[in-house]
């Protein structure tokens, strides 16, 4: 098997991996509050994460190649991708559903590439900011189903509005962290912005009133079949084959938009396991969305004509 034909691969299962960490996550939520299934899944991805460094033989010593600047860029693009945009991630998905959260989802490749303009000086095309639309566009038409069962209109439009925000910040943490994770081994880099993510959220937590509450997600119950194995797979198996698929892609874009499936998938997971709809406005939405982020990541240099 080629390099191409693995990274293509690991793309693929990324995204498959993903989707099925969402309807974990979504059933998660149920039991365990946002603040505490965010800490939990960091938790046991940080340490799925050393063990991997263990097995590659990469010691401790590999963290002094880190500039200290680079190392508190990362360690910033943590708190704001990990701590902050996570959490929101998962009080987003308890109000709206997995159908409707992996459509807002979409709005992650037009959020970089914005950033990525804005703060990287990186060019938009006129076919990105029509791309950007189009995703826009399927966000606008999914404040317009029918709230899940159990919640209201008004907490359906929060939702999505919080997922709105999780997608642009976690845009941001990504775009902080792409000049830097370009020069340092991508797991320690990994490592270190889920790390500095979680020492925030755990101070954070440690000074609220409920704290007690919050921290006793680590005593075992019968919600960890559903959190440990969400974040077995969408906090350490996603992003490893994430990265591989990066890694080993010949091209960046395909690689990205294979990624981007994962909204696909768990519309489709989430009516089977879940029983979520699967309704024909779901389903135009999460096209014109896919449609969007095709021109998004492809459209890099071709001038609108």
């Amino acid at each position: 098997m080629d390099d191409n034909t693995l990274g293509i691969i690991c793309a693929l299962l990324a995204a498959l991996v993903w989707a099925f960490a969402m309807i974990f996550f979504k059933r998660s939520g149920e039991k365990i509050h946002p603040l505490a299934l965010n800490l939990f899944k960091n938790t046991i991805a940080i340490v799925l994460l050393v063990a991997t460094l263990g097995i590659m033989g990469e010691g401790f010593g590999a963290i002094s190649s880190f500039s200290k600047n680079d190392f508190w860029i990362l360690a910033l693009s943590g708190v704001i991708g990990i701590t902050i945009a996570d959490t929101l991630f998962f009080y987003s998905l308890n109000l709206c559903g997995v159908g409707i959260v992996s459509i807002v989802d979409c709005l992650y490749s037009p959020f970089i590439i914005f950033f990525a303009f804005l703060f990287l000086g990186e060019v938009l095309t006129p076919w990105q900011l029509v791309g950007a639309g189009l995703v826009l566009a399927a966000v606008f038409i999914t404040s317009r189903h029918a709230p899940p069962e159990g919640r209201t209109r008004k907490q359906l439009v929060a939702g999505i509005l919080i997922g709105v925000a999780n997608m642009a910040l976690m845009g941001i943490g990504v775009v902080m962290a792409r000049p830097i994770v370009e020069y340092y081994p991508m797991i320690w880099a990994v490592l270190i912005r889920m790390a500095a993510g979680t020492v925030v959220l755990a101070l954070f937590i440690a000074a609220l009133p409920n704290r007690r509450e919050l921290f006793s997600v680590f005593v075992p119950r019968r919600a960890w079949k559903f959190s440990v194995t969400g974040a077995v797979l969408g906090a350490y198996l996603s992003s490893v084959l994430w990265i591989g698929g990066f890694k080993y892609a010949d091209d960046t874009s395909v690689a990205a938009i294979l990624n981007q499936m994962a909204s696909l998938f768990a519309l489709v997971l989430a009516a089977v396991f879940l029983k979520e709809a699967f309704t024909g406005r779901k389903f135009f939405a999460l096209m014109i969305a896919l449609g969007g982020i095709v021109l998004v990541i492809l459209c890099d240099g071709s001038p609108l004509e």
